[in-house]
């Protein structure tokens, strides 16, 4: 299946979650493509908008490609393939120290004026456009789990299987709408696929809360 775009993606997983509408979810986004997907599902279900924090740690002479992740309290998880991509361990520390320094510069930015919402005792479904290792999306339910969210939910238009069944050890349930056989990148799965940039991002934070401070629900 081709999605025309991240909003058909958000509509379609909004349905396999419809049984949340009404209780208050915390739908939260992995900057900063899932972030226009995530406001229509917590806009549908009538839940709370935030994102989580976490950087791939990008391979060696490939950006694109993730040998591991980590979340803002610096965990890290890295793939069994990692160094047969060529990370050595000195690498790896570089790579983590600037992933870091992004997260701490973002959150500086998109939630300047209040802390990120407390996921403790709430369904929490964590939102991305596509899984291609899975890695990003474990170090984030792992910094979820720890916070001790009453259900902790994966929620993907699209991955290869392998990244599903990794993501599963992490999650409470998995909602993955395709597992097409031959993957290559999440993009090829969207007639429309644009870069989303810290701007947007920012701006839509600050839709998602209300004039008295609070946050709104749709």
């Amino acid at each position: 299946m081709i999605f025309s775009s991240r909003a058909e993606a958000a509509f379609l997983l909004a349905e396999k979650l419809s049984s949340y509408k009404g209780r208050n979810p915390l739908v939260l986004a992995i900057p900063r493509g899932a972030v226009p997907m995530a406001k229509i599902i917590a806009g549908v279900l009538e839940g709370e908008l935030d994102v989580v924090l976490v950087r791939k740690l990008r391979a060696p002479f490939n950006p694109e490609f993730a040998i591991g992740a980590m979340d803002e309290s610096g965990w890290v998880y890295i793939a069994d393939y990692a160094e047969q991509a060529g990370a050595s361990r000195d690498y790896i520390e570089q790579e983590k120290k600037a992933q870091l320094e992004t997260m701490r510069r973002r959150r500086a930015q998109y939630t300047p004026v209040r802390p990120p919402i407390d996921p403790a005792g709430r369904i929490v479904i964590v939102v991305d456009d596509g899984l291609a290792t899975g890695a990003t999306m474990i170090s984030a339910l792992h910094a979820l789990r720890a916070k001790h969210p009453a259900k902790l939910i994966c929620a993907v238009p699209v991955a290869p299987t392998d990244a599903v069944q990794k993501v599963k050890d992490y999650a409470d349930e998995v909602i993955c709408l395709e597992t097409p056989v031959y993957f290559q990148a999440v993009g090829q799965f969207y007639a429309d696929f644009p870069q989303i940039e810290d701007d947007e991002v920012v701006e839509t934070l600050k839709e998602s809360i209300n004039p008295r401070g609070g946050r709104e629900s749709a």
